[in-house]
C-alpha cells in the first residue's frame, strides 16, 4: 500500500516538546483555526465598513474564546462522555489536564456545546458593550468556517474521530483496518463549504442576523453528510437503525432549527418593510 495509507504508522501527533510537556499538532491547529478566524474577521469588518473597531474585536475575542472552551468541554460531558454523572460530582476535574500524575492534556470537545458557549459569550458581549448582536453573529458566520478547516486538520493529526471502513484507495490504516479519512472530508465540507454558501449568500442577506442562520443551516446540512463516513464514538454507538451516529442527530436538529429561525425573521422583516 501507499504511505499515504499507513500515515498513523509513521506520523507522531506530538509535535515537539517544552521541557518535559507534550505540544500537540492538534493544539497548534488550534491555535491557527483561532487566529484565522480572527483574521478574517477583521478583514470582513474592515472591507464592509462595520461599526465595529478592532479593540472591540479583540475583546469580543476573549469573551467567545471562553465561552467556546467551556461550551465545547461541558457539552462533551454531557452529550457524549461516559462517565458524565463522574464529572458532575467532581466537576474539579472536567478541566484536568493529569491523570495518574501524566500530563495527558484535556480530551473530549464537543462543537455542539462549542456553539452554545459561542452563542452565550456573544450575547453577554454584546448586552455589556452595546453592539449590535446581529451584526456580530452575521460576522461570525463568514470568519469561522475557513479556522474550522485547521480545526478538522488537528483531528486528523491527532488520529481521532476517525472514519468508517471503506475499500477506497485513499484510505487510511488504524489498527490494521482501512478506514475513510473523514476528518478531512469534513474540513471540506464544513470549512470550505459552508465559508462558500455563507459568502455566496451575503449579498442576498435582508436582515441583520442572516448570515449566522445561514452558516447554521449549511453546517448542520454538511455535517450530517460527513458523518456518513464517519465512525459513531466509541461509548455511544449508532443511536438509531444502526446508520445515525449523535453527530448527525444534534446536527440535524440544529439545521432544523435554524431554518425554522430563519422562516421565522424572513416573515417578521417582510411585514416591517
Amino acid at each position: 500500500m501507499p504511505s499515504w495509507n499507513h500515515i498513523y504508522d509513521t506520523f507522531n501527533p506530538v509535535a515537539f516538546h517544552i521541557f518535559s510537556i507534550p505540544v500537540h499538532w492538534y493544539g497548534i491547529m488550534y491555535v491557527l483555526a483561532l487566529l484565522t478566524a480572527l483574521y478574517i474577521g477583521k478583514y470582513f469588518m474592515k472591507k464592509d465598513k462595520l461599526d465595529f473597531t478592532s479593540k472591540q474585536v479583540d475583546i469580543y475575542f476573549i469573551y467567545v474564546e471562553i465561552g467556546v472552551i467551556l461550551g465545547a468541554r461541558l457539552g462533551y460531558i454531557l452529550f457524549y462522555d461516559s462517565q458524565t454523572m463522574y464529572y458532575l460530582t467532581n466537576p474539579w476535574q472536567i478541566f484536568n489536564p493529569f491523570q495518574n500524575g501524566e500530563f495527558v492534556g484535556i480530551r473530549g470537545m464537543s462543537y455542539h456545546g462549542a456553539v452554545i458557549g459561542f452563542v452565550i459569550g456573544t450575547y453577554l458581549y454584546s448586552k455589556r458593550h452595546k453592539v449590535a448582536f446581529g451584526m456580530i453573529m452575521d460576522l461570525v458566520a463568514l470568519a469561522i468556517p475557513l479556522g474550522f478547516v485547521f480545526g478538522r486538520i488537528g483531528n486528523f493529526l491527532n488520529q481521532e474521530l476517525i472514519g468508517r471502513e471503506t475499500d477506497v484507495s485513499w484510505g487510511i490504516l488504524v489498527d490494521g483496518v482501512l478506514r475513510h479519512p473523514s476528518q478531512l472530508y469534513e474540513a471540506i465540507l464544513e470549512g470550505f463549504g459552508v465559508f462558500l454558501v455563507v459568502y455566496i449568500y451575503k449579498k442576498y442577506k435582508k436582515y441583520s442576523g442572516e448570515l449566522i442562520l445561514v452558516y447554521a443551516m449549511s453546517y448542520g446540512l454538511f455535517r450530517t453528510i460527513a458523518e456518513i463516513y464517519r465512525a459513531p464514538d466509541a461509548q455511544i454507538g449508532y443511536v438509531c437503525c444502526n446508520v445515525i451516529t449523535q453527530g448527525q442527530v444534534m446536527s440535524l436538529g440544529m439545521s432544523l432549527l435554524a431554518f425554522g429561525m430563519w422562516i421565522y425573521f424572513y416573515i417578521k422583516n417582510k411585514k416591517t418593510v
